[in-house]
């Protein structure tokens, strides 16, 4: 199915947070964690459709976890059951989860959630400790929270859980693999800390995207095999390929 287009119905879209929904699709939908998939539900404006990681799959339902943020998730935002939606996907590259062994740290930030839940149903012979941080209390993590063994949770406000940043709580010598997704700092501030202590570290890049499917190079990001694209070649890539930003 892989960068196939089509049109679905929309089975349900629910507020999850202030600006935080979350929209199923009714069907039979293939993707690994970390893949996305373009939406779109309208005809010309915006031009671009709107990528969104896969939040998680049944058997005959997809969902996507997306923060209201512009004009395309406007949209999406508006979306009732039975409307048309346009899918395409799954693109990029995803998680390769059978490499993926022993205990497990995912470290997400804001909506970086969004590719977690999946993901951490998919490692089900893991250990898997998950430290969320957000500006302020976020219901997102409600549907991950029982799927992993320890929740450690941070806030900028300090209204739940540690105040400060998620990457202060964590310890990646506890580990034999560090996950994360969420915003460059956070990313980055993983990386050094897993490099220091020498485990493996996977990171979903977020960058803006266009087409989706690697023609525009809106998306590249560095690395030490020169610039490569987040919608095609990622958009997961070992830390320790990326060239980041000190």
């Amino acid at each position: 199915m892989s960068e196939q287009y089509s049109v679905e119905k929309v089975y349900s879209n629910t507020k999850v947070d202030d600006d935080i929904y979350e929209i199923t699709i009714k069907g039979d939908f293939l993707g690994k964690p970390g893949q996305f998939y373009m939406l779109r539900a309208w005809d010309k404006e915006p031009t671009l459709s709107r990528p969104i990681s896969i939040n998680n799959i049944d058997e005959d339902k997809i969902s996507f976890l997306y923060r209201v943020f512009g004009r395309g998730t406007e949209i999406l935002s508006k979306l009732k059951s039975g409307d048309e939606i346009k899918l395409t996907g799954p693109l990029g590259n995803g998680f390769d989860t059978q490499n993926i062994k022993g205990k497990v740290a995912i470290v997400a930030g804001g909506i970086g959630i969004a590719p977690m839940r999946y993901l951490i149903n998919k490692l089900t012979d893991c250990s898997v400790d998950l430290y969320a941080g957000f500006k302020n209390k976020s219901k997102t993590v409600d549907n991950v929270e029982k799927y992993v063994n320890n929740l450690f949770l941070s806030t900028e406000v300090g209204d739940v859980g540690h105040k400060g940043y998620v990457t202060d709580l964590l310890k990646p010598e506890k580990y034999d693999v560090v996950i994360c997704c969420g915003p460059e700092i956070m990313m980055t501030k993983a990386i050094k800390l897993c490099e220091e202590k020498n485990v493996k570290v996977y990171v979903s890049m977020e960058n803006r995207m266009a087409c989706g499917i690697g023609a525009c190079l809106v998306c590249t990001c560095k690395t030490k095999d020169g610039r490569k694209r987040s919608c095609k070649e990622g958009p997961v890539f070992l830390g320790e390929e990326l060239i980041i930003n000190d």
